[in-house]
């Protein structure tokens, strides 16, 4: 199926943590490749948010969550074919060996480490609202080459970054 260029495509954002730290997919694809993001992926057809979530995290991590909590969302818009509305779920898991992912290198990366990572400079802002069980909903723009130009947390009607 393809999608016109703008529209949004709907997505799951799976955040699996153990107190501050994250386990992080090393993405072996794009979009974000060589960074560390969370697990997740597009929804099926005819599929939930939540079902999504846990879906996404058992494939790619062989984990069987034993709940996801809903946290925010995620919509990201560019003047490129990258345009997405993500749901934000998070799992509290045992702090396990990083099991093997054939989407990347999983890794556990504790919330101060973060930014000595490569990751999503949207990403950072979700990990700081979990962490103070803030709920959310950003909106991010980029420019075509992808550079994150601003982001609203739209609950508070606040800007949290500007380039």
């Amino acid at each position: 199926m393809t999608v016109s260029p703008g529209l949004k495509r709907t997505a799951v954002i799976c955040v699996l943590r153990n107190g501050s730290n994250f386990l992080l997919l090393k993405r072996l694809k794009e979009p974000n490749k060589g960074q560390y993001t969370p697990v997740g992926g597009k929804l099926d057809p005819f599929e939930s948010p939540l079902r999504a979530a846990y879906r996404e995290t058992w494939e790619e991590t062989g984990i069987k969550a034993e709940k996801m909590t809903f946290c925010g969302l995620l919509t990201e818009s560019s003047p490129t074919a990258y345009n997405w509305t993500s749901y934000v779920y998070v799992a509290e898991i045992e702090f396990i060996p990083p099991p093997p992912c054939k989407e990347g290198e999983l890794r556990w990366i504790g919330f101060a480490d973060l930014l000595t990572v490569p990751t999503p400079k949207v990403d950072w802002y979700i990990y700081d609202y979990l962490l103070k069980n803030k709920p959310f909903a950003f909106s991010a723009e980029y420019d075509k080459q992808l550079d994150l130009l601003v982001m609203h947390d739209e609950l508070e009607d606040v800007v949290v970054f500007q380039a």
